[in-house]
């Protein structure tokens, strides 16, 4: 017959399924634990405890029989012990036995029902081959202990065979004894496991029903943390996740409101716009200066919002910059960004020394972020102006001559969607210095807002990095 089979989901094995003590509730599994390790005590001390006294018993008869013995055999006269029957005295007690024993085999003893059978040892010790010896014998169901040792006469030996009833006896009322009191712990300790797993598990169960609740409802209000032990520590540590959940929750929130406040300019001019080309079309057309006015416009609002849309994108990557095992010359990233920044601000002076910096991370975001720094100068400088860029050993610095920001507002300018009183008018999403900000931070690197020394806006970026570039990774 074959065994039967077990059912699995399709594309899984055996190996993929929990083990059946997972499935049961740690509650279970600390009472099952918990009476099995007394158990294995209870029989492992019972066992012991039984073989101690089993062995006592037997140790003290051997020692008990041998002394009678050597004592029969050094006083008592040999006639008197072969006279048929032996006399009771010789006996020493009425449970012993004594028999007197040829080298033959041939076996005197007082009582007359004797059936024990004696055997080679005995016959040894009789001989002369061996000086005593000591040893149990089953006869009729019943077990013997037999002693035999030599006679003050050469061929005889003298045998004293006591039954063992009496220490069996013991012995069982013994283990009912253990059997009893054993059974008697092994439940007290199942119910000492309940007890414990009930109360030591019981602020598992209430963070259980917590995270549940928060779970259905959302709330993400911190939960109560009693004493320092290992459920507080962890109800800390869920309590830091949550703090770390409804500020990311808060970010988002914050990012879709901002985004649709932005975005809501943008469309609605752009529909505006398109709404006076459809309407002039129906009412006759446009001259050629108008209608390429208003497609400019148009255009214009595209790109503003496709801008827009790119920022959006880059500032909700939120995971951490991947293991990048690539090094970028911050000073050709430098020298790129100001290629692009010349085309926007072609009648401004861009003043640039660079040195070599080496820094690992993506080349992509780091001239990204570079170039929002120069955007914003180009923005800010008055026609006619220089933008002044220096990168000495990690350290990018950005001077304009605009008119500076004021310090109230140097803390928030790297906030989302932030634009100061006299930004408001420029064109610009408020998200370029948001972008710069988090991809620096990506790449382990710090930026910050300062004043120039011509009073315009400084803008300050450092990277970790080496002046020279390190040796490439290699495979052993």
């Amino acid at each position: 017959m074959s065994e039967p089979t077990t059912w699995l989901p399709p594309g899984s094995s055996a190996q993929d399924q929990p083990r059946w003590h997972y499935r049961r509730s740690l509650a279970s599994r600390v009472i099952l634990m918990t009476t099995m390790a007394v158990c294995f005590a209870v029989a492992l001390v019972s066992l012991g405890a039984y073989v101690t006294v089993k062995m006592s018993l037997e140790n003290s008869l051997d020692n008990s029989l041998l002394e009678r013995a050597h004592q029969a055999a050094a006083t008592a006269p040999l006639e008197a012990l072969q006279s048929q029957p032996i006399p009771s005295y010789a006996a020493g007690v009425a449970e012993v036995r004594l028999f007197v024993l040829q080298a033959d085999g041939h076996a005197i003893t007082a009582t007359k029902d004797a059936t024990v059978p004696l055997g080679e040892p005995e016959i040894a010790v009789a001989s002369g081959d061996s000086t005593s010896s000591v040893r149990t014998v089953a006869e009729n169901g019943s077990d013997y202990r037999v002693v035999a040792v030599p006679s003050r006469d050469s061929g005889y030996a003298i045998v004293l065979v006591q039954n063992m009833a009496t220490q069996e006896r013991v012995l069982k009322r013994l283990g009912a004894v253990m059997l009893v009191f054993g059974l008697a712990g092994v439940i007290g300790a199942a119910a000492a496991g309940w007890a414990v797993a009930r109360n030591g598990l019981r602020p598992v169960r209430r963070l259980t029903r917590n995270v549940e609740r928060i779970a259905r409802t959302e709330d993400l209000q911190p939960l109560p943390v009693e004493g320092d032990d290992e459920v507080a520590r962890l109800a800390t540590a869920f309590n830091d996740m949550l703090v770390t959940v409804s500020a990311s929750r808060d970010r988002q929130r914050r990012l879709v409101a901002d985004a649709g406040h932005e975005l809501r300019t943008p469309l609605t001019s752009l529909r505006t716009n398109l709404d006076l080309l459809l309407q002039a079309d129906a009412s006759g057309g446009l001259d050629a200066v108008a209608r390429s006015e208003l497609l400019e416009d148009v255009r214009a609002q595209i790109e503003e919002m496709s801008t827009l849309v790119g920022d959006l994108i880059e500032l909700a990557r939120d995971e951490p910059l991947r293991t990048v095992v690539e090094q970028v010359d911050l000073a050709d990233v430098v020298d790129r960004a100001v290629a692009r920044a010349r085309r926007r601000g072609t009648d401004l002076t861009f003043d640039v020394d660079t040195e070599p910096w080496w820094v690992t991370g993506e080349p992509a975001s780091l001239e990204r972020a570079v170039t929002n720094l120069l955007d914003n100068a180009v923005k800010w400088s008055p026609p006619g102006g220089a933008v002044r860029i220096r990168l000495n050993h990690g350290t990018l610095t950005v001077d304009d001559q605009g008119p500076g920001i004021a310090p109230g507002d140097r803390d928030h300018v790297f906030e989302r969607f932030y634009r100061s009183e006299e930004s408001r008018s420029m064109p610009g999403s408020g998200l370029g210095l948001s972008i710069v900000r988090q991809v620096i931070e990506r790449h382990s690197g710090n930026v910050r807002v300062d004043e120039s020394d011509g009073g315009g806006t400084r803008m300050v970026l450092q990277l970790p990095g080496a002046p020279l570039v390190a040796a490439p990774l290699t495979r052993g």
